[in-house]
C-alpha cells in the first residue's frame, strides 16, 4: 500500500477572469465581470507609450478579476460548461491553462443583460503544488525545483479526473 506524497497533489490556486477593451466598452466588460463573479473588478492601466497604437501612460485598457478558493471552483465549473468541457491541448501552459468565452450568455444560469450586451472575456486557471511559497515570500526566499512546477500532461491529467474536461 503506497500513499500519495501530499506534497506532490495539485490544487488550483485562482481563477482569474480578464477582459481588454476602452472607453464606454470597458464600464461594460468590469460590469460583466462583476455580475460573474460576485466581485469588485479592477481595472488596468499601461505604463508604456506605444503611439503606433495611440497607447499613453494612464491608459485604461482591460479589467480583471481574481477568484481563490470554492468560489473559484465553483465558478470553473459553470465556465467550462460554457465550453462544452473540452479544450484544446495548445491552450495549456506550465503551471496553468486559459481559455476564452466569446458570450457570456452561454454560461449556465447567466441571462442577457441589456445594458451590456454580447461579450466576451478570458479565463486563465493558475495550478500550484504545495511549498510554492519558499519561492515567493520575502524573507529567507529559496529556490524551488523544476520538478515542482505541473507539466501540461499533469495538468491534462487533475482536469479529467476532477472536472471531467475533454482535450483534443
Amino acid at each position: 500500500m503506497s500513499k500519495e506524497n501530499p506534497m506532490r497533489k495539485i490544487k488550483i490556486t485562482k481563477v482569474l477572469l480578464s477582459s481588454g477593451s476602452t472607453g464606454d466598452d470597458l464600464i461594460k466588460e468590469k460590469k460583466l465581470l462583476e455580475i460573474l463573479s460576485g466581485m469588485k473588478a479592477q481595472i488596468l492601466t499601461t505604463s508604456k507609450r506605444i503611439p503606433d497604437f495611440n497607447v499613453r501612460p494612464g491608459l485604461e485598457v482591460g479589467t480583471r478579476v481574481t477568484l481563490r478558493g470554492k468560489k473559484a471552483i465553483d465558478l470553473l465549473k459553470r465556465l467550462l460548461a460554457a465550453v462544452n468541457n473540452s479544450l484544446k491541448k495548445k491552450q495549456i501552459s506550465e503551471n496553468h491553462f486559459s481559455f476564452g468565452i466569446k458570450e457570456y450568455i452561454e454560461i449556465p444560469g447567466i441571462e442577457y443583460q441589456r445594458d451590456i450586451g454580447i461579450k466576451g472575456f478570458h479565463v486563465t486557471v493558475v495550478l500550484e503544488r504545495a511549498g510554492l511559497r519558499v519561492k515567493r515570500k520575502k524573507i529567507k526566499i529559496g529556490k524551488v525545483p523544476k520538478r515542482q512546477f505541473i507539466s501540461p500532461p499533469e495538468i491534462i491529467r487533475f482536469m479529467e479526473e476532477n472536472f471531467n474536461t475533454k482535450f483534443r
